[in-house]
């Protein structure tokens, strides 16, 4: 529905709303990553022309916020760690936030940034897990957490049959196969296109804040959280967005804006981060490492599996354990079918690196990046067919998560499905034989990878949407939503959904992409692939209930007409025959001098159910072995998201979610530098994302499903696409090469490394 607006540049984002000439914020960053700010001497910025402003961490409200964009519940064990303030004399990280400079133009800015000193007590930066976990005095990030553990969880399932009595008996016994690997996976950036901007304003005593974000009624409660005002007092405003993966699921710079805005009489002000700022001083994808011991018998059977995991969260808590719990959780459910027992620890904690976060897919593309190294690993090995062996133990119908509050169950059948078609798209078999016994520098490989996803946030936390629908004077409907576009269709589905509902044509319902928290309904925001789900839920509530008025109306300007509907905007009989258009019920209903009404319909759904989107992912590529380069092929993923509301742009998520996973597998990487805490490569030139001159054509499928849980049957796929492409580039370098790789990503280096051990080189 976008689209148009889009390519032509008529869409408005956050900084074309902007009012021009506006004042501009600009944010000063600490250069070392542990230690405490003594003394800032601002007085030479001051004196700048155009200066109207400078403030350090001693200025700002002694508040601590969280800034994770969770679910805020009223229950306090579902509420998100406490742990920063607007700005910071404790400093956790390198860029950490410590003053602040509002000028009129960002010349005067700059110039004020380079004129501040800065006075530091520095401490030993702790960056590893090692140091970080053993903190000396200075290595205490946070005085609530002296141990820098930020949580911990430990699942052990219960051991099914009766021969043994615990995973330990299962993982000693000399009768079956053991395997043991030490894993890791990159902090890696989302790279939106869009830069994280916001803008602010004070109306009537209000703050306005105008933001690129995926949750603007989450920033809205933490903006008065952090500034220690009423919730009311604030309007968050969410435009057109250029993207978010993410990262626009943390609160960062809003409150720190707003805060700035009310110290300068609530004249507007921006703050725009670099490009850099984006790279170092918002969120990446969690650093993460894993080591698994496994037992499986000689019939491609799992026994047992055991999986620690550790998460390097850097300065502050942002999303905390809740990621890496995911990927544990992801790595337990995908092959549990035939185990015995299972256990999985996670372990987040505190470092001196930069800040992790939210990322596409929440944690799971590390977790299947460990379940896939170890189902790669054994099939190889044992000389078994890798997809045999996967589904031989994979998630089938039927599958509850034993752990889960609520239910999170597995309610459809598609995988078998989606591989067999992979298979044939692929040609699995043909290639297998054709790629056996190579030798020589150019080499080819064919990998395959599995995965699954669960649906939303329910029963773990709390999932709700609103919806509000206006019948317009002519017989189109007016949708508001509290839930976010940000560039990946939401609008044009919850369009084609409130049609349906409703009885319209799809053309007739006008969506308000633009997010208001004084007037949009309330939803959580754009996360978790919740909102196909949960919002779509509310939609077709809401949809359902607008078109009962209608009707309802109609019947009273024909009450001889017998029963009728609303199909295809026209009020039908029994018979189909058109009695009414939907027009003439429309302006009825506004100016009728007997009973105007302006009919609508607004309601709220919460949902409690939470259900799985699986599929697999194929590759077929080249490696140059002397040269340490892969060139990708072909890269075939099948999906089964239940009903697929629609293919166009359930196509495209697919193919940019691919990409990501590619550029995990091959070149995405933030570098820190073990001395100082310092991301080395925070630009479009060093940090290296997959454009189209390294990507095959990525091909798409879908084995549609009907997931009773769905409001039409759908089900889980924002995200899914990003998971399954890197553990499948390397399953595939394994097939080429015989070299087994355990670190994302797979860089020339790290193959010349291993092409070096193993005597390729």
């Amino acid at each position: 529905m976008d689209a148009y607006d889009k390519v032509t540049g008529r869409a408005k984002f956050t900084d074309d709303l902007c009012p021009k000439p506006c004042l501009e914020a600009k944010v000063l960053h600490s250069t070392i990553a542990n230690g405490v700010v003594t003394a800032i001497d601002t007085s030479e910025a001051e004196k700048i022309e155009g200066v109207v402003g400078v403030w350090t961490c001693f200025d700002v409200p002694d508040i601590q916020f969280g800034t994770a964009g969770h679910p805020w519940s009223t229950r306090q064990s579902h509420q998100d760690i406490q742990d920063r303030k607007l700005l910071n004399a404790r400093v956790r990280c390198y860029g950490d936030n410590i003053a602040a400079v509002v000028a009129e133009d960002t010349v005067a800015a700059d110039r004020a940034l380079r004129a501040i000193k800065v006075t530091y007590d520095e401490y030993p930066p702790c960056l590893d897990t090692e140091s970080a976990l053993h903190p000396g005095k200075t290595g205490e990030l946070h005085q609530e957490r002296p141990d820098n553990v930020i949580a911990h969880m430990d699942l052990r399932s219960k051991v099914r049959g009766e021969r043994y009595q615990s995973i330990e008996q299962i993982l000693d016994d000399p009768s079956l196969h053991h395997i043991t690997q030490h894993s890791a996976t990159p902090r890696q950036s989302q790279v939106h296109i869009e830069s994280c901007t916001s803008w602010c304003k004070m109306e009537n005593g209000r703050i306005t804040c105008v933001t690129s974000t995926q949750i603007p009624h989450i920033v809205r409660r933490i903006i008065a959280q952090a500034l220690g005002i009423g919730w009311g007092q604030v309007k968050v405003i969410k435009p057109y967005i250029g993207g978010g993966f993410g990262n626009k699921q943390d609160v960062l710079f809003e409150p720190l804006n707003a805060w700035l805005c009310m110290q300068v009489g609530g004249r507007p002000v921006r703050l725009e981060l670099s490009r850099e700022e984006v790279f170092f001083a918002t969120r990446s994808r969690q650093p993460k490492t894993f080591d698994v011991e496994a037992a499986y018998d000689d019939h491609q059977n799992l026994v047992a599996r055991h999986c620690v995991a550790y998460s390097n969260q850097g300065g502050y808590a942002s999303h905390g354990n809740a990621l890496v719990a995911n990927s544990v959780n992801s790595f337990r459910q995908l092959y549990d079918m035939r185990e015995l027992a299972s256990r999985v620890e996670a372990t987040t904690f505190y470092s001196n690196q930069i800040t992790a976060g939210a990322m596409r897919a929440y944690g799971v593309p590390e977790g299947n990046w460990a379940a896939e190294c170890l189902m790669g690993d054994i099939a190889y090995d044992q000389g078994w067919d890798g997809c045999d062996f996967r589904l031989n133990n994979a998630m089938t119908k039927g599958y509850v998560d034993e752990f889960w509050p609520g239910k999170l169950a597995c309610y459809t059948d598609g995988l078998r499905e989606c591989v067999r078609r992979g298979k044939a798209d692929i040609g699995w078999d043909q290639k297998r034989a054709e790629y056996a016994h190579q030798e020589g520098p150019i080499r080819h490989g064919i990998g395959v990878a599995l995965f699954s996803y669960k649906t939303a946030v329910a029963a773990l936390s709390l999932e709700t949407a609103s919806a509000r629908m206006i019948l317009n004077q002519d017989g189109s409907v007016m949708m508001e939503l509290g839930a976010t576009e940000i560039g990946q269709g939401a609008d044009t589905i919850f369009s084609q959904m409130a049609a349906q509902a409703i009885g319209i044509p799809t053309e007739w319902v006008h969506v308000v992409s633009t997010q208001n928290t004084d007037t949009s309904p309330y939803d959580s925001g754009a996360y978790a692939s919740r909102q196909t789900y949960v919002s779509g839920t509310a939609v077709r509530m809401v949809g359902e209930e607008l078109g009962e008025k209608i009707v309802a109306y109609a019947h009273e300007m024909r009450p001889d007409a017998g029963d009728l509907r609303l199909v295809d905007g026209r009020i039908v009989d029994a018979a189909g025959e058109q009695v009414l258009s939907l027009e003439e019920v429309a302006q009825e209903s506004y100016y009728s001098l007997d009973h105007a009404q302006q009919l609508f319909a607004e309601d709220t759904a919460q949902v409690k159910s939470n259900t799985f989107a699986l599929g697999c992912c194929f590759v077929d590529l080249t490696v140059d072995v002397p040269l340490c380069k892969v060139t990708l092929d072909r890269v075939v993923e099948y999906h089964d998201s239940g009903m697929i509301m629609n293919p166009r742009t359930a196509e495209q998520q697919v193919h940019g979610g691919i990409a990501q996973s590619l550029g995990m597998a091959l070149s995405e990487e933030l570098l820190t530098d073990p001395a100082s805490g310092r991301i080395l490569n925070p630009n479009l030139l060093d940090y290296k994302i997959p454009t189209a001159m390294d990507l095959p054509d990525l091909e798409a499928g879908f084995v549609e499903t009907y997931d009773p849980t769905g409001p039409y049957g759908n089900k889980a796929l924002g995200e899914c696409p990003c998971i399954p492409a890197a553990p499948a580039v390397r399953d595939a370098i394994l097939n080429a090469t015989g070299v087994k790789f355990y670190e994302a990503p797979m860089t020339p280096q790290r193959l010349f490394e291993g092409f070096k051990r193993e005597g390729l080189i």
